[in-house]
Parts: C-alpha cells; sequence; structure tokens
C-alpha cells in the first residue's frame, strides 16, 4: 500500500498545543525541554503554562481551537493537567515524566536521553486519551487546503 504523501507547506498537519508543567525539580524542567524540541521537530507549539493558569482568553480560545492539546507534567501532583482542566481546556494526550522512569531530583539533574524519552512517547502517542478521537488532518482528502492537492 502506497504512503499518502504529506504536504511540505505543512497544513495538512494537525495543530497541537503542548504545554509544559516546567515546574522546578528535574522532572519539570524535562518538560519544558521536550516541548522545546517537540516544537523545533513539527510535533505541536509549546505553550505557556502560566499564561493559561491566570485565564488569558486569547490563549485558552486558541487551546480549545486546536485538534489536540499535549500536557506534559513531571510528577504526580498533576499541575498542568489541573490547571488545563480548570480552564476547561480538555486535554487529549497526557504525560508524566515520572511514570516514564525518570526519578525526580534536583533541577539540573537530568541527560539527553531523558528528554529523547518524553520526546519518543509522545511522536510514539503514549498518553493519548484511548477514547480521544485521533487529531484531525486539515483539508479534504485531496491536499491541504492550500491549493496543492496534495502536490507541494
Amino acid at each position: 500500500m502506497a504512503e499518502t504523501p504529506t504536504c511540505s507547506c505543512g497544513q495538512n498537519e494537525p495543530k497541537r498545543i503542548i504545554f509544559p508543567c516546567a515546574g522546578q525539580a528535574n522532572v519539570g524542567q524535562l518538560t519544558n525541554l521536550a516541548a522545546l524540541q517537540l516544537t523545533e521537530e513539527g510535533y505541536g507549539s509549546i505553550a505557556c503554562a502560566s499564561k493559561l493558569a491566570i485565564g488569558d482568553e486569547g490563549l485558552i480560545a486558541n487551546a480549545l481551537d486546536a485538534d489536540e492539546v499535549v500536557a506534559l507534567d513531571g510528577c504526580p501532583l498533576q499541575c498542568m493537567r489541573k490547571i488545563a482542566g480548570a480552564q476547561g481546556v480538555p486535554v487529549g494526550q497526557y504525560l508524566v515524566v515520572t511514570e516514564l522512569g525518570i526519578a525526580k531530583g534536583p533541577s539540573t539533574s537530568y541527560t539527553d536521553d531523558d528528554i529523547e524519552k518524553i520526546v519518543a512517547a509522545c511522536w510514539k502517542g503514549e498518553g493519548r486519551k484511548k477514547d480521544a478521537a485521533q487529531p484531525k488532518k486539515k483539508g479534504n482528502g485531496s491536499g491541504c487546503g492550500c491549493g496543492c492537492n496534495g502536490t507541494c
């Protein structure tokens, strides 16, 4: 079976917003570093957890318009998940760093492999709600809507 070509303009990719908890411990710092790397790789766009926590209307509207919201928490306190819930923002993919086997410790106690473990878990779809629909692709199946008809 032939693979469906992806559009190089990026318009057929799901719009994901990634909220890292960015807490002070290593696992919180890892959520921020992983979210930055995921943004660089095109998985989604990092957004400010503090801005969401204060109820910024523009950010909330943007999150509600996203195909998927990804929440990354460092530890079982679930601060990021609770912030999203308090603002009425549904989370489609949720990861807790300590549940990936990374122990909580001092803020600088992490490796590049720890970052990669979180990034890989996101790309694999770990933590995605089982009952949630997969992130939708933009367009009508004959291209991304930019007029390329799947040719760019």
